[in-house]
């Protein structure tokens, strides 16, 4: 019988903060996964969502997909820092975080430009990745 239930699965959120926060390229932009006060999308930032995913209990793996929105004060910056984030996702693959053990990233959309309708003068890029992250 496992030793985690559903509900114990990593907090794959933390674990891509945590990552993309000891980034010398990303460490003059925010990273979190809510946007700071007085946020208004021309800040340097890659705020961090999970979209959804599934527990596969007889693995022992959660497979989230994780949303990055990325955001600059120029659509060029923007760009770039999403390439930065997306980079060092995909190069995660092996990495282990206290029991959760990144066994697979990969990418499944992005970067694409969207454009922000809450924040009116936001430059933003989203990206999409799936990961694979074992618990024992």
């Amino acid at each position: 019988m496992p030793s985690s239930a559903p509900g114990t699965f990593p907090d794959v959120q933390a674990i891509v903060r945590d990552l993309l926060r000891t980034r010398a390229e990303l460490a003059d932009a925010y990273v979190d996964d809510a946007p700071p006060a007085g946020f208004d999308g021309t800040q340097k930032a890659v705020l961090i969502s999970r979209m959804g995913g599934a527990w596969v209990d007889d693995l022992h793996v959660d497979r989230p997909l994780i949303q990055l929105e990325v955001y600059g004060p120029q659509k060029s910056v923007a760009h770039t820092l999403a390439n930065a984030a997306r980079a060092a996702l995909l190069a995660a693959t092996g990495t282990v975080f206290g029991t959760s053990f990144v066994s697979e990233v990969i990418e499944e959309d992005g970067p694409r430009w969207l454009p922000d309708y809450i924040y009116a003068g936001a430059n933003r890029y989203l990206c999409i990745l799936r990961f694979t992250v074992r618990t024992d």
